[in-house]
C-alpha cells in the first residue's frame, strides 16, 4: 500500500505540556474533548471500545503512559482496517502543542478529509479550552 495523504492538525495550549499530556492521554477523559472517539468508549482489557456510527464498533489500543508526550492510538475497525493515529503533545514554551497527524483514508474524498481535518481541529479546540478554563480555575 502507498503512504496515505496525511496532514497535521495542531493548536497551541497555554498550559504546562505535562498537565496537558496527562488530562489528554486518559481514555477517560476522551469524551469530553473528541467527538468522534469519545462516544461510548468503554474498557475491554488493555484496550477500548467506542460506537463507530454506521461502521460498528471499533476497538482502540493506546501507546502507554510516557514521558515523550506520545498518544498514538490504533483504531481497528470491523472491516479489518488498523488506522494508526499519531498525537503527540509536546512542550512549546511555557505552554504546549497538541498535533495529530490526520490520514486520509482508501476510498476517502477529497472532502471528506477535509471535513475530518475540521473535525480534528474542533476536538483539539475543545481540548484547548478545558485545558486553560481548569488552568485559570487552579490560578484563582
Amino acid at each position: 500500500m502507498e503512504p496515505m495523504q496525511a496532514k497535521a492538525v495542531h493548536i497551541g495550549i497555554r498550559r504546562d505540556w505535562r498537565a496537558v499530556y496527562a488530562f489528554a492521554q486518559r481514555p477517560e477523559n476522551i469524551g469530553r474533548w473528541a467527538a468522534g472517539l469519545g462516544a461510548g468508549l468503554t474498557r475491554d482489557g488493555a484496550d477500548w471500545l467506542a460506537d463507530g456510527g454506521p461502521l460498528g464498533t471499533v476497538r482502540i489500543s493506546f501507546a502507554g503512559e510516557n514521558p515523550f508526550g506520545v498518544i498514538d492510538h490504533v483504531v481497528h475497525m470491523p472491516s479489518g482496517l488498523k488506522v494508526h493515529n499519531a498525537f503527540r503533545i509536546v512542550p512549546n514554551g511555557d505552554g504546549a502543542e497538541a498535533i495529530f497527524l490526520l490520514t486520509r483514508l482508501p476510498g476517502m474524498s477529497s472532502l471528506q478529509f477535509e471535513e475530518d481535518a475540521r473535525q480534528v481541529a474542533a476536538d483539539l479546540a475543545r481540548l484547548k479550552q478545558i485545558l486553560e478554563e481548569e488552568n485559570l480555575a487552579e490560578d484563582a
